[in-house]
């Protein structure tokens, strides 16, 4: 920026290319980058010329991971060096009144096939586990217990938590133009974020399940009625739906300015809110009181339930009762590690510890890998659902025969 002023304003200067350094990009946050190059094609800009940044990219198979965010740069200011900034960003004053760029994944150039192929086979492994342990738990009255209705509402979240993110993903990786309006951005927002703190409520109401089971057997039929496990989903429905919807109609009551470019592949909080016009700080303490609260409030309920699981089952004069009562919850306690996890780390690290391509790999963690694992996890490590899978083959297979 500081050569600038050598350019004199009564020269012609048809075209000016600019070659982006690796160096820089290495070291500094690629937020700021971007702005600095921003900034400096505007600069430029006043001196009528044409502006085109270039840089060496990396050789696939070559640093590819330590030269990752020039790939990014050029992606964000000047995709192959073929557009200006005029061309590419807005005012900073100009409002964003119609769609997004979502171009969390679009340095990925040529894996986009591939990584398609990848989430499709996922996404469909994870309808199919899914809707599997559902259709079980309904056919087989073995299952109609308080933890299998849980485990059915949470199978019911999970296909409802990744179809908010997994299908719009697929699309936007056969494409070159990945924009989502904004109506479409909200809806997502809003389904991703009330599925996602309705399952933190539900997990905690799981754990309390496995407590009262193990810690209290005797009372367990008295306490878990039918009508009290259909309580603890509907608080934790209202809870969610109450909160997330609050949060997510306050996010786009904000203006939106500037770049319409978002670095993520969905409509996340955080991305959302860098393209608010306004001073965002109060936001994101909003954001993060509640995420203190409503996802480590379940959290802490899950943890002090488990504390108090233990400690009975260390109790049990037995190896073989202790192992028996382990495996009851072990399944739960998988899940909720995976969960809470991906959330606490997306959501109450420190902001000087992000990256935007950290970011996007913690998120397809916890849309894309866990609502796969839950229904594996629930089927290899749970006798009675194996065992309900093979006796509703094996009347299926019967009353084939019968019929032929």
């Amino acid at each position: 920026m500081e050569r600038l002023p050598r350019l004199k304003t009564s020269d012609h200067y048809p075209f000016l290319l600019l070659h982006v350094g690796t160096n820089d990009t290495a070291k500094n946050d690629f937020e700021q980058i971007t702005a600095d190059y921003v900034a400096l094609g505007r600069r430029i800009k006043e001196f009528e010329a044409q502006v085109v940044f270039s840089s060496i990219l990396p050789v696939e198979g070559k640093g590819l991971g330590r030269d990752r965010p020039i790939v990014e740069v050029n992606v964000e200011v000047n995709i192959e060096g073929e557009m200006t900034y005029s061309e590419r960003e807005p005012d900073e004053n100009q409002t964003i009144s119609e769609v997004f760029i979502l171009v969390g994944l679009s340095y990925l150039t040529r894996l986009q096939i591939l990584l398609f192929l990848v989430f499709l086979v996922i996404y469909l492994v994870t309808l199919v586990g899914n809707l599997l342990i559902i259709l079980l738990i309904k056919l087989n009255p073995s299952l109609h217990t308080p933890m299998y209705f849980f485990l059915l509402n949470l199978s019911f979240l999970e296909i409802c938590y990744t179809s908010s993110v997994v299908p719009q993903l697929l699309a936007h990786l056969l494409v070159e133009q990945k924009t989502l309006s904004i109506a479409g951005c909200a809806a997502q927002m809003y389904i991703f974020t009330i599925m996602g703190l309705t399952e933190c409520c539900l997990l905690a109401a799981m754990a309390y399940d496995r407590y009262i089971a193990i810690c209290n057997p005797l009372h367990y039929r008295t306490i878990m009625s039918g009508q009290v496990c259909a309580q603890l989903v509907g608080a934790s429905w209202t809870i969610g739906i109450l909160v997330e919807v609050a949060q997510t109609t306050w996010i786009f009551s904000l203006p939106f300015c500037g770049s319409n470019r978002i670095h993520h592949f969905f409509c996340d909080i955080p991305p959302v809110i860098k393209r608010a016009c306004t001073d965002t700080s109060k936001n994101q303490i909003v954001v993060l009181a509640l995420s203190v609260l409503f996802i480590m409030s379940p959290f802490l309920l899950i943890i002090l339930s488990y504390i108090c699981i233990i400690s009975t089952i260390l109790k049990l004069p037995s190896v073989e009762g202790r192992r028996k009562a382990f495996s009851t919850c072990s399944s739960h306690l998988m899940v909720v590690t995976l969960f809470y996890g991906t959330a606490l780390f997306t959501y109450l690290r420190p902001k000087s510890i992000s990256t935007p391509e950290g970011d996007q790999l913690i998120s397809l963690m916890y849309t894309v890998v866990t609502p796969v694992l839950n229904p594996i996890i629930y089927t290899l490590r749970n006798k009675e659902v194996k065992g309900a899978f093979r006796k509703t083959i094996g009347k299926s297979i019967s009353s084939h025969n019968q019929r032929n």
